[in-house]
């Protein structure tokens, strides 16, 4: 394993380094963008697929690096954003960490101090959604906490810039805190056995030991970059000693004298006024309620249709594409290249039927871009609402089904809206096995809005069995895909353990600041792909690939599917765009070419086939180019396969639609 460099630039002068830590949905996001303003860059940790924010300021006269890390629940990974953050404190020197907290889930935050004070790095609290908290009657004494722990406490409402210029004090002055979790002595002696073992590093030995003991493998990495085999063997003694004294895992023991002590701060420093509750309380417990959260359920994701499918995938895509780009800038930008370059090859590169400009561009700023700010809007909405646990929690039991659990909501819902950034959501799921899952069952039966309109309107046209024999092949295709690649697929599946932020309205500051910030690595990140994939179909077109893929395609498309040859040309395209694919196969139905048995089985395929090029880029980003690969061939042979059967049963039942 290769040591993971520092993510300083070396031979630099010295700045200071601060860690931004803290629980999903704490608001870190605005605090960062408060402290460092709007000039941040967003690039993966070295060595993962996982992407840190960084920013700049300034403290004291000195220039500080402050780097934004995911939100995590412990720093015991369980998944790879928590094994990010926790890797950032062992691997860099840092002057500070700012671990954020929400005000209204004091316990859940001390559960993180606790954890960093046992590391021994320099740490500032800062307290937020103190005014949550207040209207909700809870208050904490952030003069008092201070004291407990022995570090800078300051109370924040990040939203109103309340309480930033207190923490530009506090990190100049960051303490280690004085603070020690008595784990009882068998515990105790395993782990002083276990740091006389291990090297020096930014952090202390004992709270490594106790990472070691609780069984955190991700450990054995580093590890074994700085220790002979021979330690670790030791080591790995010495765990199964302790293991076998008690009938509890380690790591269980552990968090529990963790959450024991941060019960008895809490209750030391936290007051709560009863029946405090309001509205927002008895939303939140309804939205998990076995029978009013159905409809809260169905509503929520209907307006997150109308808003992503509808407004953006069609009205805006429409008034992007067509009046913005078809009438105006795609005639004026052809009409110059065609007047001021000379060369041929070069026009048709710029602006011909597979163009830089009138294909790449266009998709990736008139088709995409508005189904993204929309996408991220009503994400932004759903993730800093507390609806998003929710609706996890509501659906976990039908995911079971199909070999994930309830996180996997979010996806597969929004992939409705487009699956290229539901593959990028995927990343909120732990286990590499349930990505690549999540992202197969994307590609192969999540059909995107603006596909969906497409396959809508070529239903109108049949009957209402058509409809439901389509539907049924999407539900049996997820179920029995799901299942199976569960058990294909190496790796265990993640336990549903959840925590339920309470639900909010939320702030307009935050979700401009998230909304702009993914929108910039969009254009900066995303486009770029579009760009790369138009110019491979340009050259696949100029030395005669496309026409030879259509070629091989057609003996499949009329002997298996029983659909015209010119059939095959659409879904060609339908790698280039799923929609465009359906479109060409709504138009030969519409002049009459398709037979209404014929429509069926098309749209039975284009549902179930290759992902968008888009997609299967940023699968290839996220997943890596072997399972871009298989998951593209499995949803085209599962296309193929599926429409096969369809046109076999409507032939041999001799049914008519």
């Amino acid at each position: 394993m290769k040591p993971r460099t520092s993510i300083l630039k070396p031979n630099t002068d010295p700045v200071r380094l601060i860690v931004l830590v803290g629980n999903p949905n704490v608001g870190k996001s605005v605090i960062f963008s408060a402290l460092t303003g709007t000039y941040v860059t967003v690039s993966n940790y070295p060595g993962t697929t996982v992407e840190i924010t960084s920013g700049s300021t300034t403290l004291g006269g000195r220039k500080a690096v402050i780097m934004d890390t995911p939100g995590v629940n412990n720093l015991i990974p369980s998944s790879e954003d928590e094994q990010v953050t926790r890797d950032m404190l062992i691997d860099e020197r840092v002057h500070a960490v700012l671990q954020v907290a929400d005000s209204k889930n004091l316990r859940r935050a001390l559960f993180l101090s606790i954890q960093l004070a046992e590391m021994g790095v320099p740490f500032v609290i800062a307290l937020n959604m103190a005014d949550e908290a207040s209207s909700r009657g809870i208050h904490v004494d952030p003069e008092k906490l201070s004291r407990i722990l022995g570090v800078p406490v300051v109370a924040t409402v990040a939203t109103h810039g309340t309480g930033i210029d207190g923490l530009r004090q506090a990190l100049l002055t960051p303490a280690r805190a004085d603070l020690r979790v008595p784990y009882g002595p068998e515990i105790e002696q395993a782990a002083d056995a276990v740091a006389a073992l291990l090297p020096d590093a930014p952090i202390q030995k004992r709270a490594l030991a106790l990472m070691l003991l609780a069984g955190d493998e991700t450990l054995l990495g580093w590890l074994s970059q700085r220790v002979s085999p021979e330690v670790i063997s030791e080591i790995r003694r010495i765990q199964n000693e302790l293991a076998g004294r008690f009938p509890e895992s380690i790591s269980y023991l552990i968090s529990k004298h963790r959450l024991q002590l941060a019960d008895s701060i809490a209750n030391q420093v936290l007051t709560e006024a009863e029946g405090a509750a309001g509205s927002a309380t008895l939303l939140g417990r309804l939205a998990m309620h076995p029978v009013w959260g159905i409809p809260i359920l169905l509503a929520v994701l209907y307006m997150v249709y109308l808003f992503v499918g509808v407004l953006g995938a069609q009205t805006a895509v429409g008034y992007l594409e067509e009046t913005i780009f078809g009438t105006y800038l795609n005639p004026l930008v052809t009409r110059l290249v065609r007047q001021f370059v000379p060369i041929g090859l070069v026009q048709d590169l710029l602006v011909g039927q597979y163009g830089l400009i009138t294909m790449a561009l266009t998709y990736a700023l008139a088709i995409v871009l508005p189904i993204v700010g929309t996408f991220f809007f009503a994400f932004g909405i759903l993730e800093d609402s507390g609806y998003l646990p929710r609706l996890a929690v509501m659906v976990n039991r039908i995911f079971r089904a199909l070999g994930l659990n309830g996180k996997a909501v979010l996806p597969m819902v929004l992939g409705l809206g487009c699956d290229t950034m539901a593959t990028l959501t995927a990343r909120i799921l732990e286990t590499r096995k349930e990505r690549i899952l999540v992202t197969l069952l994307l590609t192969l039966a999540i059909p995107c809005s603006a596909q969906l309109g497409v396959i809508l309107g070529m239903l109108s046209s049949l009957s209402f069995a058509a409809t439901a024999v389509w539907l049924s092949m999407i539900a049996v295709s997820l179920l029995i895909v799901g299942r199976t690649a569960a058990k294909l697929l190496p790796g265990a599946t993640s336990d549903f353990v959840l925590e339920l932020p309470p639900i909010r309205v939320p702030q307009a500051r935050n979700l401009a600041v998230k909304v702009t910030a993914r929108m910039e690595w969009y254009l900066k990140e995303a486009v770029p792909l579009f760009v790369l994939g138009t110019f491979i179909l340009f050259v696949s077109d100029r030395i005669g690939l496309l026409s030879l893929v259509e070629w091989a395609l057609r003996p499949v498309v009329v002997s298996l599917l029983g659909l015209p040859p010119q059939a095959a040309i659409s879904f060609v395209m339908g790698f280039l765009r799923r929609d465009y694919g359906a479109t060409m196969l709504y138009q030969m139905a519409q002049h009459g070419q398709l037979s209404h048995s014929q429509v069926l089985v098309s749209i039975v395929v284009i549902t179930f086939f290759v992902p968008c090029i888009a997609q299967f880029f940023v699968t290839a980003k996220e997943r890596g180019a072997k399972a871009a690969v298989a998951i593209a061939l499995t949803a085209m042979l599962y296309a193929v396969t599926a429409g096969s059967l369809v046109n076999f049963a409507l032939r041999t039942l001799g049914i008519r639609l």
